[in-house]
């Protein structure tokens, strides 16, 4: 699948388009205008030198934020055409920075395989930075041109020679596009490690400037999707110290797959296509799930594990407590779903199902104690998952001639449309006292908890469904759980998050987002999670009375009245009367909120394993690390 580099010039790049509409929709083609889009111009950048990765003509890639928060992306690859466009009349450097659907990824032989779905990423940066500037060294010679908003400040010169090949990209994002201009290190740093992963032996540079002390993170696998599973267990108990990796090609796909067990019960199975990460799964994804479920149960019965009348381990059964890595490259794919990260190349899923199974039996038959080990905890899986069902059968969503069997502490809104309806999670009953009073019983539910629920991380669906508190949960959402999730029938589209602002609360409010991460990803994936903020401070003088959600606004505040205020430091809910409750947190009009997202997967994953989970060495050097930040911290 490697192009020839004979075959790469000019000619290869052909024009679909022009680029007129990307200011004025952005959206249509980063997503939006918020950091998602920001962070997004990054990875089409990216995307296009991994490109060349792939194609085996890269080595190195370098991603620089500079203290002005611009970037720049550095490759050494073959360097961007830049002799004249038979079709344009103009250097194909130009036609790919300046007009849309243009590049070596339309039938041409520039890229038999590529990340760029749609060759809109350099012109559509491009379109929506300020100021870019690209550098192509190439055929002996430095070229460049500059840009403003997508158009050419000049023409492509040559201002000196080189040896090297490759392409620089600088550009400033434009203020008058995006919301806010910050870059998130994390977010970037993440796909970057992904990239690296999925790319065995590329090596990735990330340098952030900001900082006083500069940033700098090498990351460079040798193994590859091997390191990527070691990287999402590290800190857990695994059952197989070598991952298991299948590398195989059939037609004109390549599949890559690895696989390591742990001892927790969580499934961690992260799929890709083209070093796209596909969200929404897709072809390749079902593939591997029927071939493992497949090969596993016929292992089973060949060799009397399982009995001829039993019935087989389903595919969750034998998936718990599975790190795995699907990657597929694919010559021409096709991707749907909403967020268009769901492959659908049907002919992809017997490909994938089919390499699975011939790899993953000749494992089984040459390492027989450890196949024991997975069909041992794949049948432990089962007890507990039909221990489990009629307890889950309690739980299913009630309909509405059946609203008596809801939970009898929740103070259910009158409102009966979802879209509507808000759900807040209180913390006792004092406080849920308050927010019961302070409510708008038109859309507005309030369900107190006894107490810190069941740490998840560490139970099985059997033991989680017995606590009276998650079942009170899981009926009020009115989805289910497990196998009988229904995000359609959840009975609210927000879900609140409502704790005291001490360590306790904040407890509280991680043992129930382990809860919803692990089991009911659904509402988090869909937007409906959402954590309270109630004020910590709260100021007064004779009947004005003013809030503060953080120390340094309150400190501003302070350093610039002369007046003397009396303080309040509010540690709980129940402190606050039902007026100032509405007020503050639950008023639709004056509340501030935090929507909680999961985009970080690998690392949401790792945050909860290392505060949530048995092993005490990495919650320890969690909080070592990040210490330095902790701000109210109750003595």
């Amino acid at each position: 699948m490697k192009a020839t580099e004979s075959n790469y010039n000019a000619s290869n790049i052909q024009v679909l388009e022009g680029l007129e509409a990307v200011r004025k929709r952005p959206s249509m083609y980063i997503g939006s205008t918020g950091p998602k889009g920001l962070h997004h111009l990054v990875f089409e950048i990216t995307d296009n030198s991994i490109d060349e990765a792939v194609g085996g003509f890269c080595t190195q890639i370098e991603v620089i934020i500079h203290r002005d928060n611009s970037v720049t992306v550095c490759d050494n690859g073959r360097g961007i055409p830049v002799d004249i466009h038979p079709l344009m009349g103009i250097p194909a450097l130009e036609v790919i920075m300046t007009t849309l659907h243009s590049g070596g990824k339309f039938g041409g032989s520039g890229y038999n395989i590529s990340g760029g779905l749609h060759g809109v990423g350099l012109s559509v940066v491009n379109a929506l930075s300020s100021y870019m500037e690209v550098t192509v060294k190439r055929d002996g010679h430095l070229f460049k041109q500059s840009y403003e908003r997508g158009n050419p400040l000049d023409k492509v010169t040559i201002y000196g020679d080189s040896n090297e090949t490759g392409t620089i990209i600088h550009f400033v994002p434009d203020d008058q596009i995006f919301e806010e201009m910050i870059f998130e290190r994390e977010i970037i740093l993440q796909r970057l490690r992904e990239l690296s992963f999925l790319n065995r032996g590329l090596k990735i540079i990330f340098i952030d400037e900001r900082e006083e002390e500069v940033y700098t993170k090498e990351l460079h696998y040798t193994n590859g999707l091997k390191d990527f599973v070691n990287y999402i267990n590290k800190n857990k108990e695994v059952i197989n110290d070598k991952a298991i990796y299948f590398e195989s090609q059939k037609e004109d796909v390549i599949v890559q797959i690895a696989i390591q067990y742990n001892n927790g019960y969580s499934e961690n199975l992260y799929s890709f296509a083209n070093n796209i990460r596909t969200q929404e799964g897709g072809t390749h994804e079902i593939g591997f799930k029927n071939g493992l479920t497949r090969v596993i149960n016929d292992y089973a019965k060949r060799n009397n594990i399982l009995k001829e009348n039993e019935s087989n381990l389903s595919g969750e059964d034998i998936r718990e407590g599975i790190a795995a890595i699907v990657s597929v490259l694919v010559k021409d794919p096709q991707f749907e779903g909403q967020t268009k990260t769901k492959l659908g190349n049907t002919y992809i899923r017997g490909i994938v199902d089919s390499i699975l199974y011939q790899n993953m039996e000749d494992f089984l038959n040459e390492n027989p104690s450890l196949a024991r080990k997975i069909l041992d905890k794949s049948i432990s899986a089962r007890r507990a998952r039909e221990a489990a069902k009629k307890a889950r059968e309690l739980t299913r969503r009630k309909s509405a001639l059946e609203s008596t069997a809801l939970p009898g502490k929740l103070a259910d809104c009158s409102n009966k449309n979802p879209a509507q309806s808000e759900l807040f999670l209180v913390e006792g009953d004092s406080a849920g006292g308050s927010a019961k009073q302070g409510r708008d019983r038109n859309y507005q539910a309030i369900l107190p908890l006894r107490g810190k629920i069941l740490n998840v991380e560490k139970a099985r669906l059997d033991k989680v469904l017995s606590s009276e508190e998650i079942r009170n949960l899981i009926t009020a959402m009115g989805t289910g759980i497990g196998e009988d999730f229904d995000i359609s029938k959840a009975r609210y589209h927000k879900l609140f998050i409502m704790t005291d602002a001490d360590v306790d609360g904040s407890h509280i409010r991680i043992l129930l987002l382990t809860f919803f991460y692990r089991y009911m990803p659904e509402l988090i994936k869909h937007g409906y999670v959402y954590i309270a903020q109630p004020p910590l401070y709260g100021l007064k003088r004779g009947k004005d009375i003013r809030y503060f959600y953080n120390e340094t606004d309150l400190e501003k505040f302070q350093s610039e009245t002369e007046v003397k205020w009396g303080i309040q430091r509010y540690k709980g809910l129940g402190e606050m009367d039902p007026e100032q409750l509405w007020e503050t947190t639950m008023n639709i009009e004056t509340r501030t909120v935090l929507k909680v997202t999961a985009e970080m997967g690998e690392e949401a994953d790792q945050v909860f394993s290392d505060l949530m989970g048995d092993n005490v060495e990495p919650r320890r050097e969690f909080i070592e690390a990040n210490a330095r930040f902790v701000s109210n911290l109750d003595i």
